[in-house]
């Protein structure tokens, strides 16, 4: 098949090169939403929050900036979005790892093939823009196309003296330090060199002392060289970036009972607790372009190692203490170890040590003609992926000493060793065709994988194994009047199955529909979309965060039929209260039910016994965001409400946390800005105004809160 799809590609490429010989304007070619004060004709479901909007809250939690985008399903868990579970459309959040995340239109994941989980996101002040594709939008991007894609902008290189600053403090330590410059350096070569410092002391405090924050650093530099051209203007883009964090972050939270008394307690065994990681990226970007035509070529390769230092396998502890009194009185450091000379309990520190790379080629074109009298774009790419993740996972042994965790003597114990690679061929072709007042969007996936798996320990447990797919879509979008139109769609879902995964353990497929309706007057943007996502299989995997059973980490299960289904609202006003102030405000709503169609026992710890018509885990029913601001010339001030439902821990019975349930939850944050006119302006923000703690989540390890209320005064000047 991966001759098929590159003749394919070849073919594509060779027909819409020809000809056209308009002059080109420079495209940066990444962001492809336009949300004006028009109503938007594209087919499919997609949201861009911009630069303005990303500066209304000076969010660096990818998850408070998501919360104003429908058909988005979020597990919190450390607080400051450190690790994002993110979903669309009911999807698991775990980890992101069923959302195609990319960065300036690549891949951006670990290794998104092999290893899905996105422990690395990147640092989300830097971005100008973020983009959410869901249903036949996200026919372009893949391999995960059962929810969608999310694509973060980075800043694009500016052609004259540009630059900026910006400086904030906060409760609980919290700092942020931001700034870019750019200018061209000679003519047609344009420079950007861009840093980022976040840090906090944490909102947890560790019983007997230790650190609970996180130090984060970011470093982006760009150069970018035009070339104008009499049949094509031409652009040569290289990109480096390096990011680092040091975050004491763990899996351990608290039973119910002590969260009750204190939700930001931590236990005094999660002291030695430590994530360091590190990621490099480099990326080549050629844009050859005219009027009609646009092909951008992109050659990266994305490094990452993380060693996450954690306490693990705590689960029944943190759900019935009773039963476990003499565990439950050294991990909170009340009972030492050694008790009367003999060893109690070990706690057993994981090491998750790992190295992952991702690298490719991708090349995406657009070319508009008319053909029969209609008019035609048609969008094509091709994209040569190769990922890889090793495994070096090892044990030490901990004591409690007068409410100390302190290590053993003795040497680390490596339990996990292998590696997971995978090398993917991809194509997409697509055609978008007007008639008259109906825009069609015809278009079709490839994906063909090898996967390789390989145990470092025993060489002889290894596997090879192929898949080859074809992902058909199609979508539309009928204008009934100047300023209203109805959007349709219906495309082929699909998740991998990682390398190490028998041949019985199926990948995920489903055939996903929506159907809604837009309105744009100029003054009220509404968008109102249902959606069907019909699974004939189901599919998760277990980690140490969603199930943390040594025997089967890494493991994929088989859930059978299922169905997602909801509607996503949206509602954006601006209502001028006099020449000098305006109130605009917008509203949000996300309804999801999801059911199993099969019973069912399972080993997955998520899931148990299922009978028909259990819902899937950590999917709220219900999303509600509100938002409203007061604008005048030189300040704005705006307050967001964020409401989530109750969501399932697990969705069958006789597993660990069956019954159990998050809190639902109000979150009300608020922000003000002043204009200081050639001086910059100040802000300040308050998250979470009203200082509620909710359990969010009892994976892993017990009930974790969200952020308490939090301070943050900043300046910012820009040139």
């Amino acid at each position: 098949m991966k001759k098929t799809l590159l003749a394919l590609a070849i073919a594509s490429c060779a027909t819409s090169v020809v000809a056209k010989d308009n002059k080109a304007n420079d495209i940066e070619h990444i962001t492809i939403i336009s949300h004006g004060d028009k109503l938007r004709t594209e087919s499919g479901s997609a949201t861009l929050v911009s630069e303005v909007e990303l500066e209304k809250y000076e969010y660096d939690d990818i998850h408070r900036i998501l919360a104003k985008v429908p058909g988005v399903n979020i597990r919190e868990e450390d607080g400051y979005g450190l690790r994002p579970n993110i979903g669309f459309r009911g999807v698991t959040p775990e980890r992101s790892k069923k959302v195609t995340i990319l960065e300036d239109g690549v891949l951006i994941g670990p290794a998104p093939y092999s290893a899905p989980a996105a422990y690395y996101f990147p640092v989300t002040t830097r971005m100008t823009a973020v983009e959410v594709f869901k249903g036949p939008a996200a026919i372009k991007h893949g391999p995960q196309t059962v929810a969608g894609t999310l694509n973060m902008v980075t800043r694009q290189v500016p052609f004259e003296m540009t630059g900026g600053l910006d400086l904030a403090t906060g409760t609980d330590g919290y700092q942020k330090a931001h700034g870019y410059f750019g200018t061209e350096v000679t003519k047609n070569l344009g420079l950007l060199v861009e840093g980022v410092r976040l840090q906090a002391d944490g909102f947890k405090e560790i019983d007997n002392g230790g650190d609970s924050g996180f130090k984060k650093n970011d470093l982006l530099v760009k150069t970018k060289y035009l070339l104008d051209g009499q049949a094509f203007d031409q652009s040569f883009e290289l990109k480096l970036s390096y990011a680092d964090e040091n975050s004491d972050e763990t899996y351990l939270g608290l039973t119910d009972a002590d969260f009750n008394a204190n939700p930001y307690r931590r236990y005094a065994a999660s002291q030695p607790a430590n994530m360091d990681t590190e990621h490099t990226q480099i990326m080549f970007t050629h844009n050859l372009s005219n009027d009609v035509f646009s092909a951008t070529t992109r050659i990266y390769r994305n490094d990452y190692e993380r060693a996450w230092r954690k306490l693990g396998g705590l689960t029944s502890i943190m759900t019935n203490p009773e039963l476990y009194e003499r565990e439950y009185a050294v991990i909170t450091g009340e009972q030492n170890s050694v008790l009367d000379g003999e060893t109690s309990m070990f706690l057993v520190m994981g090491t998750n040590d790992r190295e992952y790379y991702s690298q490719g080629i991708q090349i995406d074109a657009d070319y508009e003609f008319s053909l029969g009298g209609l008019d035609h774009k048609l969008a094509f790419g091709v994209r040569y992926h190769e990922d890889e993740i090793e495994r070096k996972h090892f044990s030490e042994n901990y004591q409690m000493l007068d409410g100390y965790a302190e290590k053993t003597a003795g040497d680390k114990v490596f339990t996990t060793t292998n590696i997971e690679s995978t090398e993917a061929l991809s194509v997409y072709i697509e055609d978008t065709v007007k008639l008259g007042n109906l825009t069609v969007s015809a278009g079709v996936r490839g994906e063909d994988m090898d996967m390789y798996y390989t145990d470092l320990v025993d060489r002889d447990d290894w596997q090879r194994k192929s898949t080859q797919i074809w992902l058909p879509g199609v979508s539309g979008f009928y204008q009934v009047t100047e300023n209203a139109g109805v959007l349709f769609g219906v495309h082929q879902g699909f998740v991998p199955s990682s390398p190490q995964q028998a041949s019985d353990v199926k990948v995920e497929k489903s055939i996903n529909y929506e159907f809604g309706g837009r309105f744009n007057d100029g003054a009220t943007n509404i968008e109102l979309v249902s959606f069907f996502n019909d699974y004939s299989n189901l599919k998760e995997s277990c980690s140490q965060s969603s199930c943390g059973t040594q025997g089967d980490l890494d493991r994929e299960f088989n859930g059978g039929e299922v169905n997602v289904y909801g509607l996503e609202a949206q509602l954006r006003q601006s209502y001028p209260i006099s020449t000098q102030f305006d109130m605009p405000y917008s509203f949000t709503y996300t309804y999801t039910k999801s059911e199993f169609l099969e019973s069912f026992e399972s080993d997955f710890e998520q899931w148990g016994d299922i009978s028909d018509g259990d819902s899937v885990q950590y999917l709220p029913e219900h999303q509600f965001n509100f938002e409203i601001g007061l604008a005048a010339n030189n300040w704005e001030t705006n307050l967001i409400v964020k409401y989530v439902s109750e969501m399932d821990e697990a969705a069958g019975d006789n597993v660990t946390l069956s019954g159990f349930k998050t809190e639902s939850s109000v979150i009300v944050d608020v922000s003000a800005t002043y204009d200081l006119g050639q001086y910059g302006r100040i802000y300040g923000k308050v998250d979470n105004l009203t200082d509620e703690a909710y359990i969010i989540s009892r994976r892993p390890y017990g009930a974790r809160p969200n952020k308490p209320r939090q301070f943050v005064i900043g300046y910012k000047y820009q040139f």
